[in-house]
């Protein structure tokens, strides 16, 4: 009786020996998170079926972030925050994380990490599709719509159908002008975005297990525009270094078995990729970063849960350090406390944050901002025949904001790179 990570973790959760593929599960969720746009929707559903008695069945397992439309006037956007904190108020949240406060944390996704709700072999649901980046920490997790979020919220459980695994190695070393966004566009771009639909997609080798848990954190990301239920790596030291500093609480780590079986394996030799980007408009028209060198751009971002973690803006800031940018180029730091490393952060005893000004960057208050398109006042957000490189991981017709703009993804080398030239430029004429 063989077993994936993540059929593993999913027993677990369901009180089982053994699960496999196509079975129908009821799982006990660790945790549920939500935020200022799908928030109130979930609560208005649970209020609603469960009736006047509601009751939330964990408040400590329940976390909220304010974080997609809240530097904004939007009318709509601000509603949402404060039907949020009536609820925290009313039903005594301590996990509510208010925008405007101290303990306003920023995009969800990385905020789940740094404040240690991330903990190998548990089980996390968010009322997000990027919530599977928490899969970085040897865990499940997934994003699930409203009315499942409601029932979570009321029971704790979830009745779910055991996905299938895909595995993706990568072999060897990462070279210095890659990053885990150029793997992850490469997989879309020979899987497509429904080559995993309903899958999980299991990261492994040499070239996964050298990154940083940020840089993982990208991989797990973006499983879901592959269609993944979720995304996975296996913890290690690593894993367990950034969980131990962050909290106290005790997690069990899972490994699949050597023989466990899979819907399929890739393997990659990761010296011998390049940079790549996706053309507009789906994260899988993944072309190299050389076959579209020379593509006027009218902006760039540096941003989101995808790229706007610290070691993004390391990257970024490696390039950017005494150049100038000759396009409108965002900065936007994906947490406050990524916020505040970009002062403390130095490359030559020059902060990241003094690069980023010097070269001509505008830096933004930490959010979604433009990645989700968001109110016409969001920052970054990207106008009429726009031409933008982005570190976000979806470029739909409209994703970033106007939908006769075109967005291509790429990873912050490749962007800071393109923000010097003001074209799509491969970042090993810079490194």
């Amino acid at each position: 009786m063989k077993m994936t990570i993540t059929e593993k973790i999913l027993a677990k959760s369901a009180g089982k020996t053994f699960v496999e593929p196509g079975q129908n599960i009821w799982l006990n969720v660790d945790v549920l998170m939500t935020h200022d746009v799908c928030g109130p929707p979930t609560i208005e559903i649970w209020k609603r079926e469960f009736g006047e008695a509601a009751k939330i069945w964990d408040k400590n397992k329940l976390v909220i972030f304010p974080d997609h439309y809240i530097f904004t006037k939007n009318p709509q956007a601000n509603r949402n925050v404060s039907l949020l904190r009536e609820f925290a108020n009313e039903y005594g949240i301590e996990n509510y994380y208010d925008v405007g406060t101290d303990r306003y944390k920023g995009v969800c996704h990385l905020a789940l990490a740094e404040e240690g709700y991330n903990l190998p072999g548990t089980v996390l649901f968010g009322t997000d599709s990027h919530t599977c980046t928490s899969g970085a920490f040897g865990m499940f997790s997934t994003g699930v719509g409203n009315t499942d979020a409601a029932f979570i919220l009321g029971t704790g459980k979830i009745w779910e159908k055991v996905p299938e695994s895909m595995k993706f190695i990568f072999e060897g070393e990462l070279p210095p002008y890659l990053m885990a966004k150029d793997l992850i566009l490469r997989i879309l771009g020979d899987i497509t975005t429904d080559g995993a639909t309903y899958r999980a997609l299991e990261f492994d080798g040499e070239g996964v297990f050298s990154l940083p848990m940020t840089e993982r954190m990208t991989l797990t990301n973006m499983a879901i525009e592959a269609g993944g239920m979720n995304g996975i790596i296996a913890a290690d030291v690593i894993t367990e270094a950034y969980v131990k500093e962050r909290t106290d609480k005790e997690y069990e780590i899972f490994h699949s078995d050597a023989d466990a079986k899979y819907h399929s394996i890739r393997k990659y030799k990761t010296p011998e990729l390049e940079p790549v980007v996706a053309k507009p408009h789906s994260p899988d028209n993944v072309s190299t970063v050389r076959s579209v060198a020379g593509t006027k751009l009218t902006k760039c971002y540096i941003g989101s849960c995808t790229g706007g973690k610290l070691s993004d803006f390391q990257a970024a800031a490696k390039i950017l350090f005494g150049n100038q940018v000759k396009t409108s180029t965002f900065i936007v730091p994906a947490s406050t406390e990524v916020q505040r490393a970009l002062d403390e952060e130095t490359i030559s005893g020059i902060s990241l944050k003094d690069i980023f000004e010097k070269a001509g960057c505008i830096i933004a208050e930490s959010s979604c901002a433009a990645c989700l398109g968001g109110p016409m006042d969001t920052i970054g957000r990207a106008q009429d025949n726009e031409v933008v490189i982005s570190t976000t991981n979806r470029n739909f017709p409209g994703r970033m904001g106007s939908r006769k703009s075109e967005v291509y993804l790429a990873s912050p080398l490749t962007v800071a790179a393109s923000a010097i030239k003001g074209v799509i430029t491969d970042p090993r004429e810079f490194l």
